[in-house]
């Protein structure tokens, strides 16, 4: 007969996911949280972008996200506006 262990009161810990952003304004790179960013899903190509603030100079930054960033930022839990358009 084999024996199981169970363990109890178990918690992982998981690390923040970060992500390097650079600002067109200022031209500083940082490390950002996911709840720093934004993702924007449209219809087409430019409609789909990523925003954030830049924390040194206060910026509003927007950045096309093709589908690999797109793919990266959700995965990383950065919440997602999709936009809709109308027929």
């Amino acid at each position: 007969m084999r024996e199981m262990s169970v363990m109890h009161g178990f918690a992982a810990t998981v690390a923040p996911v970060l992500f390097k952003a650079a600002c067109p304004d200022c031209r500083s790179r940082f490390e950002l949280s996911a709840n720093a960013l934004r993702l924007a899903i449209g219809a087409s190509r430019r409609t789909t972008f990523y925003s954030f603030t830049c924390p040194e100079c206060g910026s509003s930054v927007r950045k096309p996200a093709g589908e690999r960033i797109v793919e990266l930022l959700t995965g990383g839990g950065v919440r997602t506006l999709r936009l809709h358009t109308t027929v």
